[in-house]
């Protein structure tokens, strides 16, 4: 392990892999950075992906129990409406949680044309799993961000270069969205049991973990191994490296993921299931079939 100069071990990259870009249905387009195969290795991430639909397409209303999920709007907007009332517009910039809990109904609509967004779905412990849904909307301009030495920071969640975000997860985490200048690096500190890994929106010349890696570029996922610190360099000398840091605390429970549930055994799916068609425990506005 590699050593940074005030001794704390860097992070190596343990897996990293290119995500391509399929369709879903009609009108979707779609980047799974989160395969089941890497459920287990990425504790407490259950999915990441990246998104795009047309004006035609949407997510009509769903149920979903068991986990939380941070939706990053990129380009473009969404549309979130819950059977609770809830609705929002959530914009370029802007991030929503949502606390699926023990139950909540909703639908998701692109609001223009051109949209891009990603959807992160952060496992809960089993003694959470069937809290109060809730949803949180943050807009780009209270996000907090830090720029120093051509690194630019948004801090959608924990906290980098001493700024902190105002988000309280149930599960501790940390969500950060980096833009490297040509030339530039940073050196960001996670805590060592953490499990962590990067996700490249943007740029061809990344370095992770040490300067004589091999430059990986946009749409890979890179998984760091244990450590301290975790190093990036961007090496182009024109374009903008720009990668999300997403890193949080391993739950270690066994964990079961079935379309929009996520639970702790094949059972407890099943109960989900259950309960949504028969309207109860959580999804009582489902509409009677």
């Amino acid at each position: 392990m590699s050593h940074s100069d005030d001794n704390r071990v860097t992070r190596q990259v343990i897996k990293n892999f290119f995500v391509k870009l399929q369709e879903e249905g009609e009108g979707a387009l779609v980047r799974n950075a989160i395969t089941e195969m890497d459920q287990k290795l990425l504790d407490p991430f259950v999915l990441l992906v990246e998104f795009s639909f047309s004006l035609s397409v949407g997510y009509p209303d769903h149920p979903h129990r068991g986990f939380e999920s941070l939706t990053y709007i990129l380009k473009g907007g969404i549309v979130h409406n819950d059977l609770k009332g809830h609705k929002s517009i959530i914009k370029a910039g802007d991030v929503q949680w949502m606390t699926a809990g023990r139950g909540i109904i909703h639908s998701e609509y692109p609001e223009q044309e051109v949209n891009n967004g990603l959807q992160l779905w952060i496992n809960l412990p089993s003694i959470h799993r069937m809290i109060e849904p809730k949803n949180l909307e943050l807009s780009g301009s209270e996000i907090p961000k830090a720029e120093e030495d051509g690194v630019e920071v948004k801090v959608i969640a924990g906290d980098s270069m001493g700024i902190k975000s105002p988000c309280q997860t149930t599960t501790p985490m940390m969500y950060l969205d980096f833009t490297l200048k040509p030339g530039s690096q940073t050196h960001q500190t996670v805590p060592e049991s953490w499990t962590a890994f990067a996700y490249i929106l943007e740029g061809d010349e990344g370095l992770f973990s040490s300067m004589d890696s091999s430059a990986i570029s946009a749409h890979n996922v890179v998984v760091f191994g244990p450590g301290e610190l975790v190093s990036v360099w961007n090496k182009s000398s024109s374009r903008s490296l720009r990668f999300l840091l997403i890193a949080g605390k391993p739950i270690s429970e066994p964990m079961v993921q079935s379309g929009p549930f996520v639970m702790s055994s094949q059972a407890e799916i099943d109960m989900a299931f259950e309960d949504y068609q028969n309207a109860k425990n959580g999804f009582e506005m489902a509409k009677s079939s």
